[in-house]
């Protein structure tokens, strides 16, 4: 493996159907909203066909390292509500699938992204920086997952949840 490709694997086990959590996922323009720690904008380039297969969405994103990246992806699956994929382009090059799984009250959810930093920046230091880079990603996906349980908790009706913090960019 080249030093600026990456093989990630997150799970979250939340306490939720699997429909619901699906339904936040594939809403990509809402995650500015609901995960403003990372996603700073999102706009739709396509709509794609049936399905959204092909559906094209661009991203402005950061993480807590002082960097931005810019990407696209592209959906090229979508099995709703067990799983979908996408496909990167941009500062980031390759490919993510969502697969999500109903375990009696939990949603089992795992992200698996697979993808090569293209940033001149990223790319340059992969080979040094390379442990602060997924450190960086195990930070946006800790950042997702409780973003997630509040945005649930926010569309259950439930009262006393916290609104979305206000996005910080640097």
């Amino acid at each position: 493996m080249r030093s600026n490709e990456y093989v990630f694997v997150t799970r979250w086990r939340l306490d939720a159907r699997i429909e619901d959590v699906s339904d936040i996922l594939q809403d990509p323009l809402s995650l500015p909203r609901w995960w403003p720690s990372v996603y700073l904008e999102v706009r739709e380039i396509d709509a794609g066909g049936p399905n959204r297969i092909g559906r094209v969405i661009e991203l402005f994103t950061k993480g807590w390292l002082p960097y931005t990246l810019r990407w696209r992806f592209r959906i090229t699956e979508n099995e709703p509500p067990h799983r979908f994929a996408l496909e990167a382009s941009g500062d980031f090059a390759g490919r993510g699938e969502w697969t999500l799984k109903q375990d009696g009250p939990i949603a089992d959810v795992t992200y698996d992204w697979r993808v090569r930093a293209d940033k001149p920046l990223l790319r340059l230091f992969s080979f040094v920086l390379k442990p602060m880079f997924a450190a960086n990603h195990r930070w946006a996906m800790a950042q997702g997952e409780r973003s997630l349980v509040l945005e649930l908790r926010r569309r259950r009706g439930e009262s006393g949840v916290p609104p979305p913090p206000q996005p910080t960019f640097r």
